[in-house]
C-alpha cells in the first residue's frame, strides 16, 4: 500500500474571537473520494459542519483549506482562523479502509503549529497508527496552535502524507489507538475493546478479555444522534462480570420504527433517540454511563438551556422515566481534551433499551378562566380571570394574551416554576355593540354581549308599547286576524307548506339506503 501526498493549506487572519464553530463529524463511503493503495484506501471530506474545510480538488484529490479561499466557504464574515489561539477542529475529513484484512494508517507532516488527530490523539507518524478492519473508518481533525503567528501568514508545510500498510491481525489486538474501526488493549493489560462503525449513526461495540469487576469503556467518536448537533461520544459499563460484552448502539433525531415518542407528563421536548442493543444479562453489568454532548451553537439557537437537558429510557411497559443528567464540568473537559464548543453530558442507568435525550420546557395550561360581567355597555369595560398552571418540567416566564374574537385585548407576563399556579386578571373597554367570542392563549372563556347585539332595541320597545297598528276607530273594518297574529289566508299556505315537508320526509325514508 504506497502513500499518498494531499494538500493542506490554514490561512492564519486577524478574526474576531468565537466566529468560528467547530463540531464533530463523521463519514462513510459513499459518493466521490480520493482513494488510492489499489483503491482500498478512500479519503473524504467528513459529514458535518465541519467537514466543508476539506474538498476534493481539481485532481480528484483531498484538500484541505480552512480559509476564506476555500471554495466551499460562501461565509462572506469567514477570514481564516484566530491569531494568538489555541484549539480543534473535529471531523474535517475520513479515511476508510475497503479491504479484505487490515490496514494501519497514518499521517506524515511537517508543522510545529497543526497536528493531524482522531478523538483529540495525534495520529501522525508510525508509532500514532490507526488500525482499521474491512470497511472501517477513521475521522480526522486538526489541532492548532496559532501563539506568535502573524495575521495574514500561511502556517505549515503545504503537503501532508497519508500512510497506509497491511496489518495483521496479532497486530490489531496489540494497537495502541482506540479509533473507530480499531482494536485496543487497555493499558496495564486490561479488556481488549473493539469498535466498528457500520454508518455515521451506528456503532458494534465489543469487549473480550473483560476481568470480574472490570469497566469497560467504549469512545462512540462522535456518533450521530440528530446529525452532529447531538452526537453519542461514548458509553461505560461498570462492574463487568462477564468475560465478554457485544452492544451495538443507533442514534435517530425521529422515534424509530415501530417505536414509539417520548410522552411524559411534564412534555418535555424530544431532541433525539439512542438504542441499544446487547447480548448480555443486565445483572452482569453494575451501570451503564452515556456520554453524549451537543453543539453549543445548536442548543442558542433552539433556546436550549443546557441545564434543561435530560435523558430519558424506556420502560419495557412502554413508559418513559427520566434519569439523572449532569453538564461535565469545563476543566474536566479541558483536561481531557474534548471539544470545547460542544456541551458534554453523562447520565447514568442500570438498565438498558432505549433512550431519549431530551429539553425540559416550561408548559402554561389555563386550568380555569371566567368573565365578568358577562354583559356590559358599550364603552365599558369587563374582565377576565384566569389561573394558569406550569406543567413543564422547568421554570418559565410567559406573556398570556387575553383575545375577542381572535384580536388581543390585554398581555399579562406570568413567571411560574414547574407545578406552580398563578391567577391573572386581563380586561378591557370594548365600544363597539356585539357578541364577543372571548379566550385566554386559546383557551375559550366565553361570550361577552357588549350592548344590543342585534340592533333591534328600539323595534322591541315600539312594538310592546302603546296601541297595536291598525287600532282605533277604524279597526273593525280590517280583516279578522287569529289570535297568534297569522291570517286564516296565511294560514291556508303553510298548511299546503307543511303538507310538502311531510311528503318529503316520507320520500326520504322510503328511499332504499345504500
Amino acid at each position: 500500500m504506497p502513500a499518498t501526498r494531499r494538500t493542506l493549506t490554514l490561512a492564519l487572519l486577524l478574526v474576531a474571537g468565537g466566529s468560528l464553530a467547530f463540531a464533530t463529524g463523521a463519514a462513510v463511503v459513499d459518493g466521490p473520494a480520493d482513494t488510492f493503495a489499489d483503491d482500498e484506501i478512500a479519503v473524504q471530506p467528513a459529514d458535518g459542519p465541519n467537514g466543508r474545510y476539506a474538498y476534493l480538488n481539481e485532481d480528484d484529490e483531498i484538500a484541505i483549506d480552512v480559509s476564506a479561499s476555500n471554495p466551499d466557504i460562501r461565509d462572506p464574515s469567514f477570514e481564516g482562523v484566530n491569531v494568538g489561539a489555541t484549539g480543534r477542529i473535529d471531523g474535517v475529513f475520513t479515511i476508510t479502509y475497503t479491504g479484505e484484512e487490515y490496514a494501519q494508517v497514518w499521517i506524515d507532516y511537517e508543522s510545529e503549529n497543526v497536528t493531524f488527530v482522531a478523538d483529540g490523539e495525534s495520529i501522525e507518524g508510525g508509532a500514532n497508527n490507526v488500525t482499521l478492519a474491512s470497511n472501517q473508518t477513521v475521522t480526522v481533525g486538526l489541532k492548532f496552535d496559532t501563539r506568535g503567528a502573524t495575521a495574514g501568514t500561511q502556517l505549515g508545510a503545504d503537503e501532508f502524507t497519508i500512510n497506509a500498510t497491511p496489518a495483521k491481525p496479532a497486530t490489531v489486538t496489540d494497537a495502541s489507538s482506540a479509533t473507530i474501526g480499531a482494536t485496543r488493549q487497555t493499558a496495564g493489560g486490561g479488556p481488549t475493546v473493539t469498535v466498528t462503525s457500520p454508518g455515521a449513526d451506528r456503532r458494534e461495540f465489543v469487549g473480550s478479555g473483560v476481568g470480574r469487576g472490570d469497566t469497560v469503556r467504549f469512545r462512540a467518536e462522535g456518533m450521530h444522534l440528530d446529525g452532529g448537533n447531538v452526537t453519542l461520544d461514548g458509553i461505560d459499563l461498570a462492574g463487568v462480570r462477564n468475560e465478554r460484552i457485544e452492544l451495538n448502539a443507533a442514534g435517530s433525531p425521529a422515534p424509530f420504527e415501530n417505536g414509539s415518542a417520548l410522552t411524559t407528563a411534564t412534555t418535555p421536548r424530544s431532541v433525539a433517540y439512542l438504542a441499544i442493543d446487547y447480548d448480555f444479562d443486565p445483572d452482569a453489568v453494575d451501570a451503564m454511563t452515556v456520554r453524549f454532548s451537543a453543539d453549543r451553537d445548536h442548543l442558542n439557537a433552539t433556546g436550549t438551556d443546557p441545564a434543561a437537558v435530560t435523558l430519558y429510557r424506556q420502560t419495557d411497559a412502554g413508559q418513559w422515566e427520566e434519569k439523572p443528567v449532569e453538564i461535565v464540568d469545563d476543566d474536566v473537559v479541558e483536561a481531557a481534551g474534548l471539544p470545547t464548543d460542544r456541551v458534554h453530558f453523562r447520565a447514568t442507568t442500570t438498565e438498558f433499551s432505549t433512550f431519549a435525550v431530551a429539553a425540559h420546557a416550561p408548559r402554561f395550561d389555563v386550568t380555569e378562566a371566567a368573565v365578568s360581567p358577562e354583559a356590559i355597555e358599550p364603552g365599558e369595560a369587563a374582565t377576565v380571570r384566569a389561573t394558569l398552571r406550569n406543567g413543564g418540567g422547568v421554570t418559565g416566564e410567559r406573556s398570556v394574551t387575553l383575545t375577542a374574537d381572535g384580536d388581543p385585548v390585554a398581555t399579562e407576563t406570568v413567571a411560574l416554576d414547574p407545578d406552580e399556579t398563578a391567577t391573572v386578571s386581563l380586561g378591557g373597554s370594548f365600544e363597539t355593540a356585539g357578541a364577543y367570542d372571548l379566550a385566554v392563549d386559546g383557551t375559550p372563556v366565553g361570550t361577552l354581549i357588549v350592548g344590543d347585539p342585534a340592533g333591534d332595541g328600539e323595534e322591541d320597545d315600539a312594538a310592546g308599547s302603546g296601541t297595536a297598528a291598525g287600532s282605533g276607530d277604524d279597526a273593525g273594518d280590517g280583516p279578522t286576524e287569529e289570535p297568534g297574529g297569522i291570517d286564516l289566508e296565511e294560514l291556508g299556505g303553510l298548511l299546503v307548506a307543511l303538507v310538502i315537508a311531510v311528503a318529503g320526509l316520507a320520500l326520504v325514508r322510503r328511499m332504499p339506503r345504500s
